[in-house]
């Protein structure tokens, strides 16, 4: 693995924020990943680089699946990487509260799903419309959700059932070393199970996640190619 480019972890900044940069593409940000860091704008033209202090992850085996959820999943069909952009652009909604996908991070992640990086999770209708879903980066045995969304007319809690498929994908790539990183710790985290882990914790289980082979993920063009 190269060097860090945000050099080593003991000189950052006691901050969540370790750097900023006026340029973002495909080649930084997957090494930012690689090193326990990811992007996310601070202003218009401005890249802000993050590693909490206190990071979320949500372990495979602490997974909370509730009655309701339980419910929930049998009203979708889970699929893999067949509507990405979809997937992004729902994730991007500029009427979303806190939305920081902009064009120029777009660009970045639909570049490293063409490189079989990044890929999406979907919840789908019986009706073959998309309800919600997530995306993340997938390095090794790293997953690093980056957002989830869902349609409220027609899909209540399929964020959360594209979380119960992504975990059972990654549960069947087996490692107990297999890190789901979700960056922030936050009340509905909380609820599906994620934890905190303290920065120099996270990047010692990132390191040995990094050398884990990644999971199978399914392969398109595919809507017949569905997963599970």
């Amino acid at each position: 693995m190269a060097e860090s480019p945000f050099g080593p972890p003991n000189r950052w900044p006691d901050d969540d924020l370790i750097g900023v940069s006026h340029a973002v593409d495909e080649l930084l940000t997957l090494s930012a990943y690689e090193h326990g860091v990811f992007p996310m704008p601070t202003q218009r033209g401005l890249m802000g680089w993050y590693s909490p202090l206190s990071r979320g992850i949500l372990p495979l085996d602490r997974l909370r699946v509730t009655r309701s959820l339980r419910k929930s999943i049998d009203r979708f069909e889970i699929r893999v990487d067949t509507s990405f952009d979809a997937v992004l652009a729902g994730c991007a909604d500029p009427r979303r509260p806190h939305g920081w996908i902009d064009d120029d991070i777009a660009a970045v992640y639909r570049g490293l799903h063409e490189r079989g990086i990044v890929h999406s999770v979907e919840a789908w209708t019986p009706g073959n419309q998309l309800a919600g879903g997530l995306y993340g980066v997938s390095i090794g045995g790293l997953f690093a959700g980056e957002s989830m969304f869902h349609r409220p007319d027609i899909g209540r809690d399929a964020s959360k059932v594209a979380l119960v498929g992504l975990v059972r994908l990654l549960r069947a790539a087996g490692g107990a070393d297999r890190v789901l990183d979700v960056q922030w710790q936050t009340p509905h985290l909380e609820s599906l199970g994620a934890i905190e882990l303290p920065r120099r914790d996270y990047l010692a289980r990132l390191k040995a996640a990094l050398r884990l082979p990644p999971p199978v993920w399914p392969t398109p063009p595919s809507l017949e190619r569905r997963w599970p």
